[in-house]
């Protein structure tokens, strides 16, 4: 016998083909109650998408300690011998969730570790820097690359616009610009947790840390003219591509490496170790081995696996926290802050979200679309009389921090002596990259800044590849063609003044 269709409630369907009416051709009754759970069910069965990150997908593995890095963290996810469970969702930052995969952007690396201690997540890109260093330009960035608000079109104007107005994005760009802005599929492409994030051990010693997850595939790309093809050939490439990975065994793998600071060494390193748009060295700050994350299980639904995931940098677990990065205190706020928005103040009960291998003893109560509670007899505030769970900071390990002392202002830091926007980003271009990169580099700027078409924003593209280096300015000036149908020219707005 077949299994029934029922109602959200359970109870059997007469028809899902047939609604009722007055005679075979006769006005839909209101009381065909299925016809109208069905219809007003469907009309509400997507959510508000990212504003960021939109188009995505993700599968779960596991991550296992293949070092010893407990001497730096007390963490459980990163004790010898550890294995925890992963969710990992990887994305493009600035298109829609229909937008093809092959666009060049930065592509979103964020990581759900289910540990013992709760979840912890770790949220990043696939390139260790970013465009800005302060959360309070996150909402004007993003909007420079998106959508005009008449057109409904994206903008060559406003995202060179943004970006030649903010010097400290040059780090950034030159890497968005380069082979790395476009990978061959995500499981070709390294990930990092960008910000500077702090450890602390059994001891309660304090250090700073960079991640690192370097994709065991080999690092590949897609030329330009590939990528192009692809977008209005295959917009789910990369969706597809784990996808099948997966379903035929052949899992996708990283090593996690983390750089370490010593928690002094920030004071006086000769550049704000805290910048979100800069690298450590690494003949300065070596990586050290944490171990190995291998995705081997595609969502069974998509929707309630990846779409309704949420990951959040305030989700930390004893022995990390937070950096005085402005951008990880921003995010530390509006991720959540996003989710409570955008799927529900109960996000984090929903299965994906909630801790597999620990419990939850919260005092959060009530809220659309809550399904666990606890006991009755629970109390459902704190102190209290009655019982409940009680703070414990010897489990939390409540010794986080660093020291800060100053007034309230609003400036960036320049108290180290390599504090300039453009100095990384020459030193990319020049001792990272070979000559073939470098020609593609320059291939890629001049086919974006192409569709550029008001002339103050091309003088400044100009310019501002001519601070990271003079080759690469003349290079790209020499290249570029006169302009096809200029638009109007701007009220001149000065760029803000580069650090150092």
């Amino acid at each position: 016998m077949s299994t029934p269709t029922t109602s959200n409630s359970g109870a059997p369907v007469a028809s899902d083909q047939h609604s009722q009416s007055v005679g075979a051709d006769g006005a839909i009754a209101l009381t065909d109650h299925y016809l109208i759970e069905k219809l007003a069910q469907f009309n509400r069965e997507r959510v508000p998408e990212r504003v960021v990150h939109a188009k995505g997908g993700g599968a779960f593995g596991r991550f296992e300690v293949t070092g010893d890095v407990s001497a730096y963290t007390r963490a459980a996810v990163f004790q010898p011998g550890a294995r925890t469970e992963t969710l990992v969702r990887f994305s493009s930052v600035a298109g829609e969730q229909g937008s093809p995969d092959t666009w060049r952007d930065p592509r979103g690396f964020a990581v759900k570790f289910y540990t013992t201690e709760g979840n912890y997540d770790l949220v990043g890109n696939n390139t260790p820097v970013f465009f800005i260093k302060d959360g309070i330009k996150f909402p004007d960035f993003i909007r420079s690359q998106k959508r005009l608000p008449g057109s409904h079109l994206r903008d060559h104007d406003m995202q060179w616009d943004f970006w030649t107005l903010q010097p400290e994005s040059a780090h950034q760009v030159t890497w968005l610009m380069g082979d790395r802005g476009l990978p061959k599929s995500w499981r070709h492409m390294d990930g990092f947790g960008s910000h500077t994030y702090q450890w602390i051990n059994a001891a309660g010693e304090r250090f700073w840390v960079k991640y690192h997850f370097r994709t065991e595939q080999g690092n590949d790309f897609l030329p330009q003219e590939q990528a192009d093809q692809l977008a209005g050939s295959d917009a789910d490439y990369y969706i597809r591509d784990l996808h099948e990975a997966i379903e035929s065994g052949d899992h996708p793998s990283w090593t996690l490496s983390v750089q370490v600071m010593p928690y002094e060494d920030a004071k006086s390193y000769r550049f704000n170790p805290f910048d979100l748009t800069k690298v450590w060295p690494k003949g300065d700050y070596p990586l050290v081995e944490v171990g190995r994350m291998t995705l081997d299980r595609n969502p069974q639904n998509y929707f309630a696996q990846i779409e309704q995931a949420t990951f959040a940098p305030s989700n930390f677990v004893p022995g990390i926290a937070g950096s005085p990065d402005k951008m990880l205190q921003a995010r530390i706020f509006s991720y959540a802050d996003a989710h409570r928005y955008r799927v529900g103040t109960n996000h984090a009960d929903l299965p994906v979200n909630r801790p597999h291998a620990a419990e939850v003893h919260s005092y959060s109560k009530d809220g659309a679309a809550r399904h666990s509670y606890p006991d009755p007899a629970r109390p459902v505030y704190a102190p209290s009389s009655f019982g409940g769970p009680a703070a414990d900071p010897v489990r939390a390990g409540d010794d986080a921090g660093w020291h800060s002392d100053g007034e309230l202002v609003r400036t960036a830091a320049t108290l180290h002596p390599e504090d300039d926007d453009f100095g990384q980003a020459r030193t990319l271009v020049n001792e990272v990259l070979d000559d073939a990169a470098r020609a593609r580099l320059v291939d890629n700027i001049v086919g974006h800044v192409s569709k550029v078409r008001v002339p103050q924003i091309r003088e400044r593209v100009i310019a501002y590849w001519t601070s990271v280096d003079t080759w690469l300015g003349e290079a790209v000036a020499a290249r570029l063609g006169p302009i096809e149908n200029p638009k109007r020219t701007l009220v001149e707005t000065p760029a803000p003044a580069p650090v150092g």
